[in-house]
């Protein structure tokens, strides 16, 4: 069994983060294991407190894992402050970890801010450089490229920016793009080819967490061998059906349901 590291921040109510990350390793057949960069108090309302990890303890956990389990690719989610980040790429580098997936955590989905100001300068100059994979959303695509994004040409352009910060592949998430009102439209830039994947927009309240999930079923499917191209498309039809049989839980933005597919 191949094995997955998550860096990630806490999710209190389960449905993000990285709760949300081994749930989704789970379903995919891959082993996760975590470093936690910080604890919030959150839940399907909105984020109460964080308490950030110190970095020292973070890149700690990092090298304690990786000493012991042989991790096939590892993928970060919420990294807080820029002595985190600056951190988790000392360490990345100094252990040559493969397969880095970064998902460029920035806000909460009730609008609570994940990553302060000084820290995405160096997500842009010192993390970046090390992805394989990076899988921003609309308004973190805005914020990496320092442009605005109304349109799928927007995204391309974007996607292009991104990609000259050093990842070797840039999937813009379509979920908060204005395209049909009936579709979403991820995507995918390889450094010369761009591919769309279109999918329904699922009217749903369950949607805490699918940005996590995404990354974290592309990052199970690269580690166990599935190129790209398969990986973002596989990812993008569990995160579809995750929304559809999301769980009654909670009067915010429900949980996906990671298990969908072990429960029917």
């Amino acid at each position: 069994m191949k094995a997955v590291l998550t860096i990630a921040g806490s999710d209190s109510g389960g449905g993000a983060g990285i709760q949300a990350d081994l749930k989704t390793f789970a379903a995919h057949g891959v082993y996760g294991v975590s470093t936690v960069t910080a604890i919030t108090a959150q839940n399907t309302l909105g984020v109460t407190a964080i308490h950030a990890v110190p970095a020292d303890v973070v890149a700690a956990q990092i090298e304690t894992v990786v000493s012991d389990i042989t991790v096939a690719a590892v993928k970060t989610g919420m990294l807080l402050n820029a002595g985190i980040v600056e951190a988790v790429a000392d360490t990345i580098t100094a252990l040559d970890i493969p397969l880095l997936v970064v998902d460029p955590v920035m806000m909460a989905k009730h609008g609570d801010r994940l990553l302060q100001d000084d820290a995405v300068a160096v997500v842009k100059t010192e993390l970046l450089k090390h992805a394989y994979l990076v899988t921003p959303n609309r308004m973190e695509a805005e914020i990496l490229s320092g442009i605005s994004i109304a349109s799928l040409d927007d995204a391309r352009h974007a996607a292009r920016r991104i990609h000259d910060l050093g990842p070797a592949a840039v999937i813009v998430k379509g979920g908060h793009l204005a395209t049909a009102a009936d579709e979403v439209i991820d995507l995918l830039y390889d450094g010369s080819d761009f591919i769309e994947y279109v999918g329904p927009r699922v009217r749903s309240t369950n949607t805490h967490g699918t940005g996590c999930t995404f990354g974290a079923a592309v990052t199970a499917a690269l580690a166990v061998g599935q190129p790209l191209v398969d990986a973002t498309r596989s990812a993008k039809t569990y995160v579809e059906h995750a929304i559809r049989h999301g769980p009654a839980i909670g009067h915010g933005h429900r949980p996906l349901e990671h298990f969908w597919n072990k429960c029917r």
